[in-house]
């Protein structure tokens, strides 16, 4: 019987072909595996460096973020402080405005005040006139405040004569009680020596000498004194008569007695110190026909013209 070899299939490769295919095969895989894990490890890379430029990022992303705020801080205190500030122009320009106001209106008082000074150194022009006329016509004085003043001196001397007529006639009184005295001891001493009458008749001249020159004196004060009465009665006439002109012409009130002389020359003083004062304020720096400083008034409680006609300044 005959032994029949089998046919090969020519599709099928042998096992040695297979064995190159498969190694082929294994060799793609392995080359395919070693692109892909190259593959795989730039990726990685990639990523890794992708990672750390994202933490960068984050990291400056997160400064931003800080300094924005920081920033938006800054802005909202620089805001508050620019509203503050606008707060306070408003009430500074608010406070300017009331100021404004309030001085115009002060500038307004000064003006109709400046108005009525004005009117009033022109009514004032006639009392300056008749001052300088008395003061022309006495020929006595250099200045009306010399003038002023020595009618107060004549004043005070008035008030002083009683005092020293009265003292005048104690000493005649005393002299003529130590002549009588001296008088009744020598004569009731007659008996004694003739040396104690020499003194006693020496004390009895020499008070008798006394006696004449207190009534000398006297002769003298009296005499002094009905001068100065009748210059006094003068002056109080020519007072009277200013202080007169004085009240009509500024309606001032008239509640002082006639013979109050005193009184009537202080009204008469603080008048012309009012047209000092008025002038001053008008004319400051300048020379006119003001009248010189006026010595200050002695009166208790002034009268008159302070606060009679002169209006007021609002502070």
């Amino acid at each position: 019987r005959s032994r029949m070899v089998p046919m090969r299939d020519a599709a099928v490769p042998v096992p040695t072909t297979r064995l190159l295919l498969k190694r082929r095969e294994m060799a793609e895989v392995q080359r395919a595996l070693q692109s892909q894990q190259e593959e795989f490890r730039q990726r990685m890379e990639h990523l890794a460096q992708c990672r750390q430029q994202l933490g960068q990022q984050e990291e400056q992303h997160q400064d931003v973020v800080l300094k924005f705020n920081a920033f938006l801080k800054a802005s909202a205190a620089r805001r508050e402080q620019a509203l503050q500030r606008a707060d306070e122009e408003r009430a500074r320009a608010a406070g300017q405005v009331a100021e404004a106001a309030r001085l115009r209106q002060k500038l307004e008082g000064l003006q109709r005040h400046r108005e009525d000074l004005a009117r009033r150194l022109r009514s004032f022009h006639g009392f300056s006139d008749y001052l300088r006329g008395v003061l022309a016509r006495m020929g006595e004085f250099q200045d009306i405040p010399t003038m002023l003043a020595h009618f107060r001196v004549l004043v005070g001397v008035q008030a002083a004569l009683p005092q020293e007529t009265e003292a005048g006639q104690e000493q005649l009184a005393q002299g003529w009680a130590r002549l009588q005295r001296y008088q009744e001891e020598g004569g009731s001493e007659l008996p004694r020596p003739n040396s104690e009458l020499a003194r006693l008749h020496t004390h009895l001249e020499v008070a008798h000498r006394e006696v004449l020159q207190g009534e000398s004196h006297w002769a003298q004060v009296q005499s002094t004194a009905a001068q100065k009465t009748l210059l006094l009665g003068q002056i109080k006439l020519a007072v009277l008569n200013l202080f007169q002109l004085v009240t009509a012409r500024l309606e001032v009130p008239t509640d002082v007695a006639l013979e109050d002389t005193e009184a009537q020359l202080d009204t008469v003083l603080l008048c012309v110190q009012d047209l000092a004062a008025i002038c001053a304020e008008l004319r400051p720096g300048q020379l006119g026909p003001c009248p010189p400083h006026l010595p200050v008034a002695t009166s208790a409680a002034p009268r008159g013209c302070h606060g009679a006609s002169e209006p007021g300044i609002a502070p």
